[in-house]
């Protein structure tokens, strides 16, 4: 009967904890370190077992992980790097950006409503007088987030170190008598387990979003002789906006339609029809992807995203399907659902 009393008691002091910890992500910024640590470490646990084929025993895996751990950071480091070539490579000839952007501006003030036009810059001088007004008039607000991206960057490489050094634990589940350890080990397994099923799944859809737009981009239009500005940018901006559930898609579909339309009414038509044919079908395969990973609904994840957006802000629109599914999780490991 005590070891009972103990070990239920242990079971609701590590769900408290669990709980405490979860919601102290948001006051304190960690979740960048959370998500960060959290993909280094999934991505070391499914890549171990494919490299332990060729070496064994403890010191072995103590190396693959390091080497692991390396070639993930330096990947990271090369995708950046590349990210910004990439994203730069359109604005590499000022000129020629200038001459778009005055183009993109000439056909809004032609196509768009009166309403809308009159809060547009006419031309690209008027564009960029605006901005500098805008930076010396917001001074506080650019050094406040200057902070907040060093901060942020500084908080994801500490996670991808702890991510790295947590999974170099090794596990032993012969040891007995610590029975919150073993309650709060459940704990992170099972919220591990839906971290790596969130983010694979949505990974998935983004990769998928972003397959289709390309096909639009590069393969539709120019059937109808048309030319999509900026198009390398926005297959980019697709598949980061797609790693938010829900909300990316909308964004990128958002941007697509309002190029489109600055293009001639007619793009503007060809891309409406086809992001409603697109979004039908990514209807029906976020369904599927996520209700095989977490077995929610799409109406589950938005509502949880608008009640976190509404308690947390942005942050709480990132962790809401990880905290979705991690409570889904719980429910089903105890059997309530």
């Amino acid at each position: 009967m005590l070891s009972l009393n103990k070990r239920n008691t242990s079971e609701a002091a590590s769900y408290l904890l669990v709980l405490f910890a979860l919601l102290m992500i948001f006051p304190l910024r960690l979740l960048p370190c959370f998500l960060a640590g959290f993909i280094v470490y999934e991505t070391v646990l499914a890549l171990t077992p494919w490299v332990e084929r060729l070496v064994k025993g403890p010191l072995a895996r103590w190396i693959i992980i390091f080497f692991l751990t390396l070639i993930v950071v330096m990947a990271l480091v090369l995708g950046i790097t590349k990210l910004i070539g990439f994203l730069l490579h359109d604005f590499h000839n000022l000129a020629a950006f200038h001459a778009a952007a005055s183009k993109l501006l000439e056909d809004a003030q032609r196509t768009l409503s009166p309403v809308v036009t009159r809060y547009l810059p006419a031309d690209i001088d008027e564009l960029q007088h605006q901005l500098i007004t805008w930076l010396r008039e917001h001074l506080v607000v650019v050094q406040t987030f200057g902070r907040t991206a060093a901060h942020t960057f500084a908080t994801m490489l500490i996670g991808m170190l702890l991510g790295a050094i947590i999974s170099l634990r090794v596990s032993h589940d012969g040891i007995k008598n610590a029975p919150l350890k073993q309650a709060l080990l459940q704990r992170l397994t099972l919220l591990a387990a839906s971290f790596h099923n969130v983010v694979f799944a949505q990974l998935k859809v983004s990769l998928v979003n972003t397959l289709l737009t390309c096909g639009f981009l590069f393969g539709v239009l120019p059937l109808f002789g048309l030319h999509f500005p900026f198009a390398k940018t926005v297959v980019v901006l697709t598949f980061i906006a797609g790693l938010l559930p829900i909300i990316g898609n909308l964004i990128s579909n958002t941007v697509i339609t309002l190029i489109g339309l600055s293009i001639s009414l007619k793009a503007a038509v060809i891309a409406i029809i086809f992001l409603i044919l697109v979004h039908k079908l990514e209807y029906f395969i976020n369904a599927r992807i996520f209700g095989s990973r977490i077995n929610a609904k799409t109406w589950e994840i938005l509502l949880a995203m608008l009640v976190f957006e509404s308690a947390f802000g942005l942050a709480g629109v990132v962790a809401a399907p990880v905290y979705y599914a991690y409570l889904k999780s719980e429910l089903s490991h105890a059997r309530l659902i």
